[in-house]
C-alpha cells in the first residue's frame, strides 16, 4: 500500500483524486499504476497492464489501492469488472469511495468470491485526498483559486490599471489552467470591471482576437464544458486544428451582466444571483461541474477563502511593487495572528504545461506557488448534508483576469476533465 500511495501523487488532483494502484506477486516484486486523468485508464488496469507486461501471475498476486475499485462506467469501464476478469484472489483497500456513483466496489468484489480487505493505511489515503473527500462530502465541485498580484500583493495599480501586471508566459499558463477545469468563476463586479471572456484561448492566438465559438450543452442539468478546434495561426501544410476545451463561464453576485459584455453575450455563462460561495458551488455540482477555477475579484476571493471551499491556491506574483494599488484579497476575516489562513507547498503534479516568455532565455520572471490548506480536516458531513454557509459583501473588486518499481518509461498526458 505505500507503494500504492507513492503511485498516486504522481497524479494531478482536481474533478478526480489521486489514486494509486500496486500489485504484490508471489516473489514478492511490485509493479504500480495510477490514474493520469480523464480518459486515460485508472490506477487499477494501470497497473493491471504493468504486471501483464512484467510476466506476473494475476491469479496468484494481492492488489493494493489506494480508493476503493469504481463499479460505475463512465469513460472507462469498471475497475471491478476487470480485476474480477483478471482473477485476482485478493484486493487490499485503504479508503471507501465516498461518491454514490462509483462506490460499492468492495461489495461487488466479495460477491464475486474476491478476498477483500480494507482501512489499510487508511489515514494516510485520507490525508493525500482530505479536500476531494471535502468537497465531495459537501456536494460541491473541487475548487481552485487563482490569484495574480505584485509583490506587495496588489491586483491593480491606484488608478486601476492592472493590464498587465504578471508576464506573458503565467498568463499563458492561466489558459491552459483553464482548459483543464469544468468552469471559472468570478463576481459580477470583475466582470463589469474587466470584462472578461473567461475563455480558454491557445498560447498563438494574438491578444484582442477572437475567443473560440461554443455552443450551449442541450441538457439543461448537465454543463459540461465542449472542446473545439482552433485553426493553428502557422501556415503550411502540416498545420493541424489546436483542440481547446472550454470552460463554463460563471458570474456570481446580484448585479446584473452588463448587457453588451462578453458574458452577457455567451449564451454558455451561468449567472449566480447569491453572496453565498457554498451554495453556488452547490449548484454548479448539480449541474455536473467538477473542477472550478475562481479568478477573482478581491471581495469574491476572499469570501471563498473564509468559507473554506477553497482546495487548492495558485498564486502568481510578478516582481514589482505597487504600493497604494488595490489588495487581492478583501474581507478576509482576519484580525488576529492566530486567525491567519495558512497554506504549506503542493508538491504533486501541477497538471499544467510548463510555459516560458518570450524571453525564453530568460525564463518566466514571475514566481508561481501551488498551495494546499495547512491545516484539512476530515470531512464531518454526511452527504445530503448542508454545511455551515459564508456569504460575501455585495461589493466586489476588480482582480486581472516513488517506489522501487521500475518507472513508467512514457510521459504522462496532460489530464482534462471529469474521471
Amino acid at each position: 500500500m505505500d507503494a500504492a500511495l507513492a503511485a498516486a501523487r504522481r497524479g494531478v488532483r482536481g474533478a478526480n483524486p489521486l489514486v494509486g494502484a500496486a500489485v504484490l506477486a508471489p516473489d514478492g516484486t511490485i509493479v504500480t499504476g495510477h490514474h493520469r486523468g480523464a480518459g486515460t485508464p485508472h490506477a487499477e488496469p494501470d497497473a493491471l497492464a504493468a504486471a501483464r507486461a512484467a510476466g506476473i501471475d494475476l491469479t496468484a498476486s494481492v492488489v493494493c489501492v489506494t480508493l476503493e475499485p469504481c463499479t460505475h462506467h463512465g469513460r472507462t469501464g469498471p475497475c471491478t469488472d476487470l480485476l474480477i476478469e483478471a482473477g485476482v484472489p485478493e484486493v487490499v483497500v485503504a479508503v471507501a469511495d465516498p461518491n454514490p456513483s462509483a462506490a460499492g466496489g468492495c461489495a461487488r468484489l466479495r460477491d464475486a468470491g474476491v478476498t477483500v480487505r480494507t482501512g489499510v493505511r487508511e489515514s494516510e489515503a485520507r490525508a493525500l485526498n482530505a479536500r476531494w473527500l471535502q468537497a465531495v462530502g459537501e456536494r460541491r465541485p473541487y475548487v481552485t483559486l487563482k490569484m495574480a498580484q505584485s509583490l506587495d500583493g496588489r491586483i491593480a495599480a491606484a488608478d486601476g490599471t492592472s493590464q498587465w501586471i504578471t508576464s506573458p508566459a503565467s498568463r499563458e499558463r492561466v489558459h491552459t489552467l483553464r482548459a483543464r477545469v469544468d468552469a471559472v468563476v468570478v463576481g459580477t463586479g470583475t466582470a463589469h470591471a474587466d470584462d472578461p471572456r473567461l475563455t480558454a484561448r491557445p498560447a498563438s492566438e494574438a491578444p484582442g482576437s477572437n475567443p473560440v465559438a461554443v455552443t450551449r450543452p442541450d441538457s439543461g442539468t448537465q454543463s459540461n464544458p465542449h472542446t473545439q478546434s482552433v485553426p493553428d495561426t502557422q501556415p503550411g501544410p502540416a498545420t493541424q486544428p489546436v483542440p481547446v476545451t472550454q470552460p463554463v463561464p460563471v458570474a456570481v453576485g446580484m448585479r446584473d451582466l452588463a448587457p453588451d459584455s462578453h458574458l452577457a453575450r455567451d449564451p454558455r455563462t451561468v449567472h449566480l444571483r447569491t453572496r453565498d460561495p457554498l451554495a453556488a458551488l452547490q449548484t454548479l455540482r448539480e449541474r455536473g461541474l467538477e473542477h472550478v477555477l475562481v479568478e477573482g475579484g478581491a471581495h469574491l476571493a476572499g469570501a471563498f477563502l473564509r468559507a473554506g471551499v477553497v482546495d487548492e491556491l495558485e498564486l502568481h506574483i510578478a516582481p514589482m511593487l505597487l504600493g497604494d494599488g488595490l489588495p487581492g484579497l478583501a474581507d478576509l476575516g482576519v484580525s488576529t495572528l492566530a486567525e491567519a489562513i495558512r497554506w504549506i507547498p503542493d508538491d504533486t503534479p501541477a497538471g499544467v504545461s510548463p510555459v516560458s516568455s518570450p524571453d525564453s532565455h530568460r525564463g518566466n520572471p514571475d514566481t508561481i506557488l501551488r498551495l494546499r490548506p495547512a491545516e484539512t480536516p476530515e470531512p464531518t458531513q454526511t452527504p445530503g448534508a448542508t454545511p455551515t454557509s459564508v456569504s460575501f459583501p455585495a461589493p466586489e473588486a476588480a482582480e486581472t483576469p516513488e517506489p522501487t518499481q521500475t518507472p513508467d518509461p512514457t510521459p504522462a498526458p496532460e489530464p482534462t476533465k471529469g474521471r
